[in-house]
């Protein structure tokens, strides 16, 4: 055991940086990454014999793409945030809308018609679905947090959740190309 501390702390000093460099460029956020470069280095500490790899540069790649490539398989919670269009002026988003400060008549038109037909919207779905997506989206509470609430599996949160944003983004996404043609 003494002998597998220092190649682990070697290792992670060798390669930390690039490896890190590496995973970021194909991943979102830093976090992200941060996370999946802590997997390898979990899964290194793992290995019976560090000795017996022969080739730690390929095999700390391969370990993090194997990562990466989990990452993106897992289903992503959407949300609301993925709710938006670009129109002429650019992107925006219908959260930055619903939860828009600035009072000018057309962007409170276009609120109160938003939380109108998202009201709508959320009384079409099932009660679990909607109790998901509004403790989640609207009361900014982690999939862990609801889990510890209702007792529910998070990954049928998480799914819940998905049924609820699609049927939200087909309904919202009719609103707004109904004002973007008016």
């Amino acid at each position: 055991m003494s002998q597998k501390k220092p190649n682990i702390i070697q290792t992670v000093a060798s390669y930390g940086k690039q490896l890190l460099g590496f995973i970021r460029q194909r991943v979102n956020t830093d976090e992200d990454a941060e996370d999946i470069l802590q997997d390898v280095w979990y899964q290194l500490s793992t290995v019976p014999e560090i000795e017996a790899i022969e080739q730690m540069s390929s095999w700390l790649y391969r370990v993090a793409r194997n990562r990466i490539i989990d990452k993106y398989r897992k289903q992503k919670p959407e949300s609301l945030e993925d709710f938006g269009y670009e129109d002429e002026d650019g992107e925006f988003h219908f959260k930055d809308i619903l939860l828009a400060d600035d009072n000018t008549p057309e962007t409170a038109y276009l609120k109160d018609l938003l939380w109108e037909q998202l009201n709508i919207a959320l009384d079409e779905l099932p009660e679990n679905q909607r109790q998901v997506f509004i403790w989640n989206e609207l009361e900014d509470q982690t999939f862990q947090e609801i889990a510890n609430r209702t007792g529910e599996n998070i990954k049928t949160l998480i799914s819940r959740k998905r049924y609820a944003v699609r049927h939200l983004r087909e309904r919202l996404e009719s609103v707004y190309r109904e004002f973007v043609n008016y």
